[in-house]
């Protein structure tokens, strides 16, 4: 272990006892204040770890511009450490993670900041009406729009309110979220939210279960965003949701965003998002059948308005392929849109091992462009992905994904792979070990 990684496990320590000791001095006050009260139900301690690391390799193909083509091995490792107390009327949570880079091109361990992923009080008024206050996980619907980013080591967070009203068929929550300067040692590749682009952002998600097979769901975000190098606060708006039709073995959905407003080059927007899919379930075998489409422009160029769709809260890879090819919109696409029909088989061979393979097609919506002007073909390439759980104990899970891409001369005008002849593989072996310190009720 390096220097800096026994400086980075001292603070670790130090915050985590700073945590208890701030949930310790809430717990007491509020049973003061509510010692009149008879709680029904018990106050419940938990102190959990978790011990993630991931050994991935890629080649011949780039997630950002900045990284090299050449084959590249590395492992990376996610401690986190979450305290949670919970009462009738009260729940406080703090989850603090560090976040390890390690044998990569022969540089020594390097950590990433620690901080923490989530850290909220969350008073519940009354038995359908509850608050929560401070850092939070977002996850909304199937994660498309909003996810906390689970297989991310750092995760997605926001800071915020978020106001909850639940009852037995409706779910609405209202969001009101903001972000602030980071230190320099806030780093984005590792932070869980200092990548968030928003000054402010309101978000309103309403979910409807109408009779036994039916459910709707609306979800409306706005963003306030400052253009980069100019004193000028300019909104964008995502507002849409999804249809849910289960019976049975069947399920049906359909999902459409319309985004509007300002971009950072000030043109407005007029962009949308569409998603179908039917899933069919027999005996330990579920398909999958869809398709995502992302609007993007036609032309290049002199235009006041953009139909490029921007998806900054959502995951990509569970529905864009492992290899993250595409997930920052609209550069990862060229500005072209993007047309995505995939395939998704899964099986569970057995309770504690489970299989999966999905396919991809992946055009634009319009053609590119090159550099020399010519329009290429719309067909950009074809992915696999190949993985298998196995979980032997409850605390216990390893992963193990193997990730091909047959890729066409355009994913290199798109500055995505260098060599189009040749294929891009990506695998990765995951372990997740949690395991509970501390388990205490009164």
């Amino acid at each position: 272990m390096v220097v800096g990684d026994t400086y980075s496990m001292q603070k670790l320590l130090s915050k985590s006892i700073y945590v208890v000791l701030v949930v310790n001095f809430l717990n007491q006050n509020i049973s003061t204040c509510s010692a009149q009260e008879q709680d029904s139900l018990k106050k419940i301690w938990h102190l959990n770890l978790e011990i993630r690391p991931r050994a991935e390799y890629r080649d011949n193909y780039i997630l950002t511009p900045t990284d090299s083509v050449v084959p590249n091995f590395h492992i990376n490792q996610r401690n986190r450490l979450t305290i949670s107390y919970q009462s009738e009327r009260l729940k406080l949570m703090g989850s603090l993670q560090e976040i390890h880079l390690w044998v990569k091109s022969g540089e020594a361990s390097t950590v990433g900041s620690i901080h923490f992923y989530e850290l909220y009080a969350e008073p519940k008024i009354t038995d359908k009406f509850s608050i929560r206050i401070g850092r939070q996980g977002v996850l909304l619907d199937n994660g498309r729009i909003f996810s906390d980013a689970p297989w991310a080591q750092q995760g997605r967070s926001h800071e915020g309110v978020r106001l909850m009203h639940k009852t037995k068929n409706i779910s609405n929550d209202i969001f009101l979220l903001f972000t602030r300067p980071y230190s320099d040692y806030y780093d984005r590749a590792y932070s869980a939210v200092a990548s968030h682009q928003y000054k402010y952002m309101m978000i309103h998600y309403l979910k409807l279960k109408t009779g036994k097979y039916l459910t709707i769901s609306s979800t409306s975000a706005v963003e306030f965003l400052e253009q980069p190098n100019v004193d000028n606060i300019y909104n964008r708006i995502t507002t849409g949701g999804r249809l849910e039709w289960e019976m049975n073995n069947m399920y049906l959905t359909l999902s459409g965003y319309y985004q509007l407003g300002k971009n950072a080059q000030q043109q407005s927007i007029r962009a949308y998002y569409l998603q179908p899919e039917v899933r069919v379930r027999h005996n330990k075998t579920t398909l999958r059948l869809g398709a995502e489409i992302l609007s993007g422009n036609e032309s290049n160029g002199g235009r006041t308005i953009t139909q490029n769709f921007d998806i900054s809260y959502g995951v990509a890879w569970k529905f864009m392929g492992n290899m993250n090819f595409f997930a920052r919109f609209p550069v990862d696409v060229g500005g072209k849109g993007l047309i995505n029909p995939y395939l998704f088989v899964l099986h569970q061979f057995h309770p504690k091992f489970a299989a999966r393979t999905d396919f991809h097609l992946f055009a634009n919506q319009y053609r590119l462009e090159s550099s020399n002007g010519e329009f290429l073909n719309k067909y950009l390439g074809f992915e696999n992905d190949i993985s298998f759980k196995y979980k032997p104990i409850k605390q216990l899970e390893l992963n193990y994904g193997f990730s091909y891409f047959i890729a066409q001369k355009e994913m290199e005008e798109l500055n995505k792979i260098i060599n189009p002849e040749k294929i891009s593989v990506w695998s990765y072996l995951m372990i997740s070990y949690t395991f509970q310190l501390l388990n205490h009720s009164k």
